[in-house]
């Protein structure tokens, strides 16, 4: 009952904020990928199958990635060789990891999510310098994240302030909003000096302000990212897959950057 009185909350408080304006500077497009015929290997590569839930099924088979009449299609699916690979599942993802790092700025992606029971797609930002900001120092912050066909998505930062003392409500790290569950969304953030501003179709969502000076490690994030777009499935959030649900896809049309305007 608490996790659907929280859930309700926040959707009711989407729903009270999403025309809210913020008064920032103009932006400048300083690069884009429109996928028009291949996902570009200068700047992408395929996630590494990892530890942790949401790249523990991570798989490089090229049945995972497509590239669709100018659409990026990442797939989860009922994995056809667990002999060679014992996982049940195995999911694609690409990020930009060693190869572009992108400055403080602002981040668009344009994605349409099909449900799954057991699914997962992300949109995300890591601290490019890897070695330097060990998770969490360095902050994470999940542009977007879908749990199964859910109605709404999660938007939220993690940080050694947050995560590891505790301190999520002070102030509020994320929430849940709104979107078109079986359309296109365009879900942003804007990286400040001191806030960031998410988005969802050009509204705001969320605000996460510095404060007290980023003391605790409350305010990591202006510093160079990468850039996270994947398909997970399973894992201890989002719950069981149900193999009769899959293959299921995560479409994504464009990414954008941006730069202040001068």
């Amino acid at each position: 009952m608490k996790n659907k009185f929280f859930s309700l909350f926040f959707v009711i408080f989407a729903f009270a904020t999403v025309n809210a304006s913020d008064t920032t500077p103009g932006w400048r497009l300083s690069w884009e990928d429109n996928f028009d015929t291949a996902i570009d290997s200068t700047v992408w590569s395929k996630c590494d199958r990892g530890g942790a839930d949401w790249c523990n099924t991570m798989s490089k088979e090229d049945c995972l990635f497509d590239v669709r009449n100018g659409i990026l299609v990442l797939r989860g699916m009922v994995n056809p060789d667990t002999v060679s690979d014992p996982s049940p599942y195995i999911t694609g993802g690409i990020w930009t990891k060693g190869k572009k790092a992108f400055e403080p700025g602002k981040f668009e992606i344009k994605a349409r999510l099909h449900g799954a029971k057991g699914a997962w797609p992300a949109i995300w930002l890591l601290p490019f310098e890897t070695e330097k900001y060990m998770w969490p120092t360095g902050g994470e912050i999940d542009i977007m994240e879908r749990l199964n066909n859910n109605h709404i998505a999660y938007q939220t930062v993690h940080t050694h302030y947050s995560y590891t003392l505790g301190n999520k409500n002070n102030p509020p790290h994320g929430g849940i909003y709104p979107i078109d569950r079986d359309g296109w969304n365009v879900y942003g953030v804007e990286i400040h000096p001191d806030k960031l501003v998410f988005s969802i179709n050009g509204n705001t969502t969320l605000v996460y302000p510095k404060i007290n000076d980023g003391k605790d490690g409350q305010f990591p994030f202006y510093i160079p990212q990468y850039l996270l777009i994947d398909m997970q499935l399973g894992g201890q959030w989002v719950g069981d897959v149900d193999p009769d649900d899959l293959p299921v896809e995560m479409e994504v049309d464009w990414v954008r950057y941006y730069t202040p305007e001068k």
